[in-house]
C-alpha cells in the first residue's frame, strides 16, 4: 500500500512555463538581449533558476553576470508568479481523492517560489510537505531529497511513489529506490520518460496505479 506520493511541481501539477518565460525574457531584455519562445524555455526548465540562466546564456553564446540575472529573475517572477500559470486538468480532483495518503512536493525551484506557486493556484492545502532546491544539500536528479522526505514521513521506499514530468524525477526516484510515474503532458517528450515504471497521459490515471499497488 502506498503511504507517500512525492510530486514534482512545474510540468506535473502546474503549467508555469509562460510565467517563467516572461521573467527570463524581462531580465534578458533589460540587458538588450533578445528573449526566448515558450517552447525554447520549456526545454531548459527543470534544474532550477541558476541552471536556467546558465543555459539561456549558453544558448545566446554571451557572458553576463549570472548572479545579477538570477536576482532579477527571482524578483520579477515572485511578483508575477501566476499571471499565466494554470493547474493541469484533473489535478484538484485527483489530489482530493488521494486525501488519505501523505503527499509532498519536491521541486528544483526555490522553496519560497514553490510555496507561492502552490498557494497562488489553491494547491497548497493538499500537501503535507513542500520543499524546493534550497532545502536540501543536493537537488534532483540526486536521490537525497527523496530519501530525506521518506525519512521525514517515517515510511519506506516500497510504499513511496514519485510523480514527475522529466528524466530528473525518474533518475532521482530510481536512485532512491522508489517507483516512478512519468506524466506525458509536461515539458519533456515521451521518449525521454521511457525508463519510468509507469507512464500516464492524464493526471487521474495516478489513481489506478495507487489502487493496484
Amino acid at each position: 500500500m502506498i503511504e507517500l506520493i512525492i510530486f514534482d511541481l512545474d510540468g506535473t501539477l502546474v503549467d508555469s512555463c509562460e510565467d517563467i518565460t516572461q521573467a527570463l525574457n524581462y531580465c534578458l531584455e533589460k540587458s538588450r538581449i533578445s528573449g526566448f519562445s515558450k517552447e525554447e524555455v520549456k526545454k531548459m526548465v527543470g534544474e532550477g533558476v541558476n541552471r536556467l540562466i546558465e543555459k539561456a546564456l549558453d544558448a545566446k553564446k554571451i557572458c553576463l553576470p549570472v548572479q545579477e540575472l538570477i536576482e532579477c529573475f527571482v524578483k520579477y517572477y515572485k511578483e508575477h508568479i501566476a499571471d499565466f500559470s494554470k493547474v493541469y486538468p484533473e489535478v484538484h480532483e485527483t489530489l482530493t481523492q488521494l486525501k488519505n495518503i501523505k503527499k509532498a512536493v519536491i521541486s528544483n525551484k526555490l522553496t519560497e517560489l514553490t510555496v507561492k506557486t502552490l498557494e497562488s493556484l489553491a494547491l497548497l492545502q493538499y500537501f503535507d510537505f513542500v520543499a524546493g532546491s534550497d532545502l536540501f544539500p543536493e537537488r534532483k536528479p540526486s536521490p537525497k531529497p527523496i530519501i530525506e522526505t521518506i525519512k521525514k514521513f517515517n515510511t519506506t521506499t516500497d510504499k513511496t511513489l514519485i510523480v514527475g514530468d522529466s528524466e530528473l524525477d525518474i533518475i532521482a526516484g530510481k536512485q532512491a529506490g522508489v517507483r516512478t510515474v512519468a506524466v506525458t503532458y509536461g515539458y519533456r517528450e515521451r521518449e525521454i520518460l521511457k525508463e519510468a515504471d509507469f507512464i500516464i497521459d492524464k493526471f487521474s490515471d495516478l489513481l489506478k496505479i495507487v489502487r493496484e499497488l
